[in-house]
């Protein structure tokens, strides 16, 4: 499979050769996932598969604790349908997020709902401190349940491309930020944690998590943007979430805008929170509360206010842009803010938007994306689930 062909085709029927059980048995689980409780006829129905074989698969992946039968639904004739759900217990993930500013590791259940997470905040990504952080992390959460570690699928990790760049925007000192170009990311997270490991970037890691938890069955093509310490983004083309050939589709963060002098700068530079922090720091504000006060940044609202208008009309102007190359049903907005603060730049993005004249154009919807701040952690953590039991 292609590297810009992952996650979420339409799903294809499948085939009743003994040889292709295995993959028989991603297109029932695939189906579950997508609609929730289904029947074995149904799940028939839908796939092609033939009754008999969806009952053998069923039963098999029912003994190895992968699906939870539901209560018998009677009909006027016929056999009691009874409904199959996947079981959330049945197999878990871990999703490590390496940010600029923080990192979060999360342990996901075979629906990608948070069992557990656990994060920590620094001035930079340091590699020994954040793979001190994983060790922690992984020892707080599966320590209390070592039965666990036998049904993880794997870890994701999600981190920036080019994590040494823009140093003089991080401020990182660049002998640190230098080691992680020679660093062999999967081998350095599996020795420590022992499972397989799979790396992405880290705004496509959260258009995955929203993908597949949320919106997958609204649009089926759509832009989305996550705002952390750099804005990023991810793209949905028919079902699909895009990689591309060097894991940098849909990044929005280099994007051209205009800076009001004639000239242009990065959507990166007014579009991300690292401004935000700036503008605090320059105040005698501890920057860093904006990450442990995640829920509520009222306090900071005299920064807050100005940092939402700049960001919203960036955002605009890269939404039409997206808007001019693919056509795409919707731009969704998510990022590492509170809910509120979210809710205000997609508002205030879609006013601004909604003044560029797309003549010619079919105008997508402005939208707030649903998974949150830990989309990126949760994106992570699916990645070794569906890379393992779902159609690719």
């Amino acid at each position: 499979m292609a590297d810009n062909e992952t996650l979420l085709r339409p799903l294809e029927g499948g085939a009743n050769q003994a040889g292709l059980r295995d993959r028989n048995a991603r297109v029932v689980l695939s189906h579950l996932r997508m609609h929730g409780a289904l029947s074995s006829a149904e799940i028939a129905r839908r796939s092609g598969l033939s009754a008999q074989t969806v009952s053998n698969i069923i039963r098999a992946l029912e003994a190895d604790g992968l699906l939870s039968r539901g209560e018998a639904i009677k009909g006027k004739v016929g056999k009691p349908s009874v409904p199959m759900t996947l079981n959330p217990d049945g197999v878990l993930s871990l999703g490590l997020n390496i940010g600029r500013r923080s990192a979060e590791l999360v342990l996901v259940d075979f629906n990608g709902q948070v069992i557990e997470a656990v994060n920590t905040t620094y001035a930079f990504p340091e590699i020994e401190n954040v793979f001190s952080f994983l060790e922690r992390g992984v020892a707080r959460i599966l320590g209390p349940h070592p039965e666990a570690a036998s049904r993880i699928a794997g870890i994701g990790v999600a981190r920036p491309n080019e994590v040494w760049n823009w140093l003089e925007i991080v401020k990182a000192p660049e002998a640190s930020m230098e080691k992680w170009k020679s660093l062999d990311l999967v081998e350095a997270v599996g020795g420590r944690t022992g499972f397989d490991v799979v790396i992405e970037n880290d705004a496509t890691s959260a258009c995955v998590a929203e993908h597949l938890l949320r919106r997958g069955d609204a649009y089926t093509t759509y832009g989305y943007i996550f705002i952390g310490a750099f804005v990023g983004g991810g793209l949905v083309l028919n079902g699909k979430v895009i990689f591309g050939s060097n894991r940098k589709a849909g990044a929005l963060g280099p994007l051209p805008v205009p800076d009001g002098k004639g000239g242009t700068r990065q959507l990166l530079e007014v579009a991300s929170l690292y401004t935000l922090e700036d503008e605090l720091r320059a105040s005698g504000i501890d920057p860093k509360r904006l990450r442990e006060e995640i829920a509520d940044w009222s306090e900071f609202e005299d920064w807050v206010e100005p940092w939402v208008e700049e960001t919203s009309r960036n955002l605009a102007i890269a939404a039409a842009s997206v808007a001019s190359v693919v056509e795409v049903e919707a731009i969704l907005i998510d990022g590492a803010m509170p809910t509120l603060v979210r809710r205000r730049v997609t508002d205030r993005t879609r006013s601004y938007f909604a003044s560029h004249d797309l003549t010619g154009l079919e105008r997508p919807v402005i939208e707030e994306a649903t998974v949150g701040r830990n989309a990126r952690s949760v994106g992570a953590a699916l990645l070794p689930i569906h890379s393992k039991y779902f159609l690719g």
